[in-house]
């Protein structure tokens, strides 16, 4: 990162500031960031940036031409919406809507966005096209998928596409990526075990559901443990379970529901975890009398960098920090982003940016607790990475 680009970043330190915590303050959730796409919208156009509403309900698009020519166009993706999570913070930028809050940090990715757009606008020094692309929904509900099937690609034609995430624990102000894949799918899955149920004190009277509901539990891991290839990662675990009433502990209830995430990075691993979930139900629920009514949802693909993004978007980390602060591979996470779908569309790669603290010694709080809070801090380091990515792709860094 230049002297001069620092100090300008610098220089709007306190507004960007302002905007965040704003942001953070008026949470909103899936399909209803229409505040947030308000302030997004009234930025770009202040700074001169065209803009286009609507896809994927709240979605906005800012488009920026370079004062060069060029055919290259590339998108930066940021995410705009909250948690349904009641904050527990005191200080004054705590949320003001009750189970509303964010807890990810998209308030900040939002932010750092906005700043680079400020930036750009001002000093458009690159050949070709560059999109903005501020999303919503992405928490569970798919945003940039329904993005993408509004026609956001065809709208805004790009060669690559790329995203960008807070991460706790990671010291502040670093980044960390790795190619290929680096998040993992996201799938949802269901076993209800149905048997009669009937009297506590006389179970041989009828079937009870809670024996292959109980033995469905333990006996998953086994796919973790026995099916998937060692040298691979994959998670399956229980999220939910529902069955009776707390008043009547004396009646074997006649219905089991269970429900859980799985977690994997191969398309094998996850065909795998589908088949062998609805396997392991179905026999385990025969084997007890019961019968089982089972469904797999698949959510979120595996988020997989390729290469010659990954490696433009560690140029521009290195750019920015230095390479002593950059980790071109760091470990896969299991968690799961839908930046995914935007990859499977377009090339592109998903960085990591510190948020500090240390998870162990309750320095900082993770993502998705109530305690978490973006750390202003790297709201400047973000938006000159994505200053340095910009000149790397379309200027004269690459």
């Amino acid at each position: 990162m230049t002297k001069d680009l620092l100090k300008d970043m610098q220089a709007h330190r306190d507004e960007l500031t302002a905007i965040r915590r704003d942001i953070h303050q008026h949470p909103e959730t899936a399909f209803e960031e229409n505040r947030t796409a308000d302030i997004v919208a009234a930025k770009l156009t202040e700074w001169g940036i065209p803009i286009h509403r609507g896809l994927g309900k709240t979605g906005v698009v800012g488009t920026l031409k370079g004062n060069r020519p060029g055919q290259r166009s590339i998108a930066l993706r940021a995410d705009m919406d909250a948690l349904n999570l009641q904050e527990k913070n005191t200080f004054d930028h705590k949320s003001v809507y009750a189970n509303k809050m964010h807890a990810c940090g998209h308030d900040g990715h939002t932010t750092m966005l906005l700043g680079a757009a400020k930036h750009l606008a001002k000093n458009p020094n690159f050949a070709g096209t560059l999109h903005f692309i501020f999303q919503p929904a992405e928490e569970g509900e798919g945003g940039a998928r329904v993005m993408i099937e509004d026609g956001l690609f065809e709208m805004f034609a790009c060669d690559a596409v790329y995203g960008m995430h807070n991460m706790p624990g990671l010291k502040t102000g670093e980044f960390a990526i790795r190619p290929g894949a680096m998040m993992a799918a996201s799938d949802t899955w269901s076993a209800v075990f149905r048997g009669t149920g009937g009297h506590g004190a006389m179970p041989h009277m009828g079937t009870d559901p809670t024996m292959p509901a109980g033995a469905f539990i333990t006996t998953t891991q086994g796919i973790i443990g026995r099916n998937v290839n060692p040298q691979h990662a994959a998670v399956v675990s229980v999220g939910h379970i529902a069955a009776g009433s707390y008043g009547s502990p004396n009646v074997i209830p006649s219905e089991v529901t269970i429900r859980g995430t799985a977690r994997s990075y191969t398309p094998e691993d996850r065909d795998l975890l589908q088949r062998r979930l609805g396997e392991i139900a179905q026999g385990i629920a025969s084997a007890h009398g019961c019968t089982a009514e089972y469904h797999y949802l698949r959510r979120y693909p595996p988020l997989r960098n390729a290469p010659e993004q990954t490696a433009l978007a560690l140029k521009a980390a290195a750019l920015t920090v230095g390479e002593a602060k950059t980790d071109g591979d760091v470990e896969p996470l299991t968690g799961a982003e839908d930046f995914a779908f935007m990859l499977e569309k377009k090339p592109g790669a998903y960085i990591l940016i510190g948020n500090g603290g240390s998870i162990s010694d309750g320095s900082c709080h993770y993502v998705h607790t109530p305690h978490y809070d973006f750390n202003d801090q790297i709201l400047t380091t973000g938006a000159a990475y994505w200053v340095n990515l910009v000149d790397v792709e379309l200027g004269d860094a690459r």
